[in-house]
């Protein structure tokens, strides 16, 4: 009730409709949205069908500077990465070098760790693309949390991959592989390392020769130093599990933590716009030359209470909505928000980037679903189902 109570409040304050006024009404709806929930700033992009990009922007990418968040703001763009992680790994799959069905240890089985993992002898490929493959989720490890505090307290480099994936070996798994679903960043950079071997290739040369270049997202590149130009700052709670401080870039516009231990997690920094053109390609079936609708969109469901949600290729499934399917990704990373929706009915694709997690992360607001639920009624007309994704 109280997400549907916001979003009508919201689109009464916007004035008029998305098609005579679309920057107006996207522009009122986020300053509505800055007024009721006190956040520093929020980008988003609506992509519509006819392939134009509305964009807008509300109040600060720097607090301390004041300086005004604008629609060119880029923000870490957190588990939204998957997405090209995973159309990657399905580029390969098309040049016959990856399948899904592979078994993990077919690409990584001489790494002198690999028989340390649990379900090693049994994961596929498939696996860690649906996160079925068992892993447990290194980022929320206790043992993780206090190094990553750590290292930032004493300027260390990021965890390589291997590192990371050190926190989990010699674990119990969480079920069998294939059996269940639970969200790993583990097994996405396992992933990232399969793609490399498949590949012969770094995973950031890639994804930008297959996907950032040709489909122009000039604004989207890896998140794998401290100094990303253009990068608003980031903002968290005090009582955040990695030790950072309320806000995470130094006077200078340096993280003071390395996203580069991300990788294939994420590993992307981008803008609403950009994210709002990835989703209308890669849910239009336009992202590849090749037809990969169908091995995206294979989804297994995330929770036998939820039947309906699934999760396929590095990407979330809302199979029965009141607007129809819905696909798309959400991210988080400590001081940013994204999310990523396309309404397939309709032809329009969603995106956002806040640039704080407060509240957020711990489920302590509504913002996040209620931002999503007024910019889908937003584009696509009111009464289209207030509070469903």
């Amino acid at each position: 009730m109280l997400i549907a109570t916001t979003v009508a409040i919201s689109l009464a304050l916007a004035g008029p409709s998305l098609a005579e006024a679309p920057q107006d009404r996207l522009n009122y709806l986020l300053d509505s949205f800055l007024q009721d929930y006190g956040f520093p700033g929020a980008t988003a992009a609506i992509a519509r069908r006819d392939g134009s990009v509305v964009t807008a922007a509300t109040g600060v990418a720097d607090a301390e500077a004041d300086t005004p968040m604008t629609s060119d703001s880029r923000m870490l763009a957190a588990g939204i990465g998957k997405s090209f992680v995973a159309m990657t790994a399905l580029s390969l799959e098309s040049d016959g070098v990856l399948s899904r069905s592979d078994l993990v240890s077919r690409h990584l089985g001489g790494k002198d760790w690999f028989t340390r993992l649990p379900n090693h002898s049994t994961m596929t490929v498939v696996d860690l693309l649906r996160h079925t493959s068992g892993l447990t989720d290194h980022v929320h490890l206790p043992g993780f949390q206090s190094e990553m505090a750590a290292r930032m307290a004493g300027g260390s480099a990021a965890f390589t991959p291997e590192e990371a994936i050190a926190f989990v070996l010699d674990g119990e798994p969480l079920f069998p592989a294939g059996e269940a679903w639970a969200y790993s960043d583990t097994g996405y950079l396992l992933l990232g390392l399969v793609i490399e071997e498949a590949g012969w290739a770094a995973y950031y040369d890639l994804v930008a020769a297959r996907f950032l270049t040709p489909l122009a997202l000039t604004a989207t590149t890896p998140s794998n130093t401290l100094a990303l130009h253009g990068l608003a700052a980031g903002y968290v709670g005090e009582d955040n599990p990695f030790g950072l401080p309320p806000r995470t870039m130094d006077d200078a516009g340096r993280l003071l933590w390395d996203p580069a231990m991300e990788w294939t997690g994420g590993g992307l920094v981008s803008t609403s716009r950009d994210l709002a053109v990835w989703g209308h390609a890669l849910f239009g079936g336009t992202a590849m030359a090749e037809p990969y609708l169908d091995q995206l969109l294979d989804g297994v469901p995330v929770s036998p209470d939820a039947p309906g949600i699934l999760y396929g290729a590095g990407v979330a499934i809302y199979s029965d909505t009141p607007r129809g399917p819905v696909y798309g990704h959400g991210g988080w990373i400590p001081g940013y928000v994204s999310s990523l929706r396309h309404y397939a009915d309709h032809g329009l694709t969603v995106a956002f980037q806040i640039n704080t997690d407060i509240g957020i992360a711990d489920d302590g607001t509504d913002l996040v679903p209620a931002l999503e639920a007024a910019l889908a009624d937003l584009a696509i007309g009111r009464g289209s189902g207030a509070g469903q994704p």
